[in-house]
């Protein structure tokens, strides 16, 4: 397991690792105690590599044999190792018996609905992903070794660590790879670094787009901005045109589960440029895409909206110890369906218009609705709860809480807010608790969500 801030060692562990044939899984290390053993046995983690702050995060870990690493060189917490040890301990040398279809990779996903699961990302899978991404002949739409690839976004998401972190090294790119987000050093970076392609998400491009300190540096360098995990208005493409004066723009889908690129808008269209609004490029190479009806399940025509399908060599192998939801996911002839409903138009351009699934997108970050409801329901006071998205301009979207009380219960918005940040990350934080006398349910008892939705379009709600 990786559970490290953008840095070197996660290169190096990755790579380490797949060469003798072991599996990583990545953690984001701000993730609670609860959240980080969770991954680690559902996973069965032999190993943490991190740092020593966030040791006594998993500490407990070692009592179920888990060994330790920590990158730092200062004083070690006790019965760790430091990276070094695992450096110098001898010939690296190539596992002769990994197999194409071997696990490689394992992030943790909710996929289309439901708690967070492990994705099975093989050797065959990544190799296809890249090769989809970056192996063109025309180097001005791809990536090309004398670029320098900006790598801010968290190397613990497939986004990264796909997209960026090994596409970058299949080329032979330079990666300029920064710790965390912070509006003027990325500035600062871009220009004394002279980044040529910058590989961000829309909050990263809001911050860029309303920041004054923009004004103050050179960003000429920078040939192509791409961006990836939410889609991107109008408006915020225009604003990110023209405070890249050299750059080309494009969109890009995934799912980590598809391994993670379905569509790209740099490389791949009729006309690559300019990009039309709103879309998200036209399928990769060597996969097949189809619009499925969702009532009927017959594939749809042009320009119709419905269910993204899309198969090929680069979907995951499966989710780790859950063939119910492998097969809820994965159909009988491969086909994987991503719960996002979109429509092809004429030209081959994707466009994502809704999603079917219930996830809640917090800056790129997936919230998994039925993880914080089983919090929730947990505590004594609440009767009954349900979590759904809402919209929010700097995050995309964020959840809401609605919540019915136990009888006799005054518990408080804020109250259940703090009973629900000690347990999650921030970005899974309730934003608002709507208190309400009812959820509304289908006779099969499953959340109406859709309503919830539609009582905060139309201001329903206190």
């Amino acid at each position: 397991m990786l559970l490290l801030p953008n840095s070197p060692e996660v290169v190096l562990t990755f790579l380490a690792a797949s060469l003798i044939g072991a599996i990583t899984t990545s953690a984001n290390p701000f993730f609670t105690p609860a959240e980080i053993s969770k991954q680690a046995k559902a996973s069965a983690a032999k190993l943490i590599v991190t740092q020593s702050r966030y040791f006594d995060k998993i500490k407990n870990l070692q009592n179920d044999g888990v060994l330790i690493v920590t990158t730092d060189s200062d004083v070690i917490p006790e019965n760790c190792l430091r990276f070094s040890e695992l450096t110098q301990s001898g010939d690296l040398r190539v596992n002769s018996k990994i197999s194409p279809d071997d696990v490689v990779a394992l992030p943790f996903s909710s996929g289309t609905t439901g708690l967070p699961k492990g994705v099975m990302l093989t050797h065959k899978g990544l190799v296809t992903s890249v090769a989809q991404q970056v192996d063109g002949e025309n180097p001005n739409l791809y990536f090309n070794r004398d670029d320098v690839i900006l790598c801010v976004l968290p190397m613990f998401h497939i986004y990264a660590l796909n997209s960026i972190m090994l596409c970058s090294l299949r080329v032979g790119a330079t990666i300029l790879i920064m710790p965390k987000f912070e509006i003027t050093l990325l500035l600062e970076q871009i220009q004394r670094c002279k980044v040529t392609v910058a590989m961000v998400v829309p909050p990263i491009v809001l911050a860029i787009a309303k920041s004054p300190e923009t004004e103050k540096y050179d960003l000429s360098s920078v040939r192509m901005v791409k961006s990836g995990a939410a889609p991107l208005g109008k408006e915020l493409e225009d604003a990110i045109s023209a405070k890249f004066p050299n750059a080309k723009l494009g969109q890009g889908y995934g799912m980590t589960e598809a391994g993670p690129v379905l569509a790209m808008s740099l490389g791949f269209a009729k006309e690559p440029f300019p990009v039309k609004s709103g879309a998200c490029g036209t399928v990769v190479r060597n996969a097949e895409m189809k619009i499925l009806d969702p009532d009927t399940g017959d594939s749809l025509p042009r320009n119709k909206s419905g269910e993204i399908c899309i198969r090929g060599n680069q979907i995951m192998k499966g989710y780790l110890n859950d063939p119910v939801a492998t097969t809820s996911t994965i159909d009988k002839d491969g086909w994987l369906h991503t719960g996002d409903v979109g429509f092809i138009d004429d030209d081959d351009e994707l466009f994502i218009v809704d999603r079917l699934k219930e996830l809640i997108k917090y800056k790129g970050f997936q919230v998994a609705p039925a993880e914080l409801e089983s919090l929730l329901i947990g505590h004594p006071e609440i009767n009954d709860v349900a979590v759904v998205a809402m919209k929010e301009e700097d995050a995309g979207e964020v959840p809401v809480a609605f919540v019915v009380r136990s009888k006799e219960s005054n518990i408080s918005e804020d109250e259940i807010k703090e009973f629900v940040s000690k347990q999650v990350v921030f970005y899974k934080r309730i934003n608002k608790v709507f208190f309400t006398n009812s959820i509304p349910k289908a006779p099969s008892g499953k959340i109406l969500r859709k309503d919830l939705r539609a009582r905060l379009a139309n201001g329903l709600v206190n």
